[in-house]
């Protein structure tokens, strides 16, 4: 099963687009300059993020705009009366994963501005994101709060977690022992709508 994004995301899904680095991790920049240069950039006819798609959140404030470049989708929300970027999360692919096991997982990250964080922001675009099928992957971090986050999701789409090594899944159960959950090779794992563990397993090459 690969990714079947339903909804919104479908239209475009497929189509090639060149690489684009919207978000530089090795590049320090104060939060303020970084959201101001994306939604310039957003405004600005003729730059490769304007006339993106734009889809409501379901908040009148605030809007949702994504695209995708090699592989990773960017998701934008913008504050529409204040006229700001409110933050971004990035599906990443995952470097570390299979061939096989990339057509299906991403790793998400998300960056929100002070006065938008703990507003449900980046649960929303997960949800989204899992209910077209993503699966989700944590990578070798986590926050505390991206850790809450991903147990409160647990509770509408299955959670687990799998060992990465070596390019290879292998399950590791609902929950793990906290020394275990400690290693760098131990991640979390959300299935996205439509997905069990025994097909994830048979698509990505999972051990179980």
């Amino acid at each position: 099963m690969a990714f079947a994004l339903a909804g919104p995301w479908a239209a475009g899904f497929h189509r090639p687009m060149g690489l684009r680095i919207d978000v530089q991790p090795g590049v320090a920049r104060q939060p303020d300059e970084e959201f101001a240069s994306i939604y310039d950039r957003l405004r600005t006819p003729g730059d490769r993020l304007h006339g993106i798609p734009r889809i409501p959140l379901g908040d009148p404030c605030l809007a949702l705009r994504w695209r995708e470049a090699d592989g990773e989708f960017y998701v934008y929300v913008e504050d529409l009366h204040q006229r700001r970027l409110a933050g971004y999360t990035v599906f990443n692919r995952l470097i570390e994963v299979s061939r096989r096991a990339d057509r299906h997982v991403r790793a998400p990250h998300s960056k929100f501005d002070t006065p938008y964080q703990r507003r449900g922001l980046a649960s929303a675009i997960y949800r989204w994101g899992l209910d077209a099928g993503l699966c989700l992957v944590t990578g070798a971090r986590q926050s505390e709060g991206a850790h809450a986050l991903w147990h409160k999701l647990g509770r509408d789409y299955p959670l687990g977690h799998v060992e990465l090594r070596d390019k290879t899944l292998r399950y590791l159960g609902p929950t793990v022992a906290p020394e275990v959950l400690g290693e760098l090779h131990t991640r979390m794992l959300l299935l996205g709508r439509g997905w069990t563990l025994a097909r994830f397993a048979a698509a990505t090459g999972m051990q179980m």
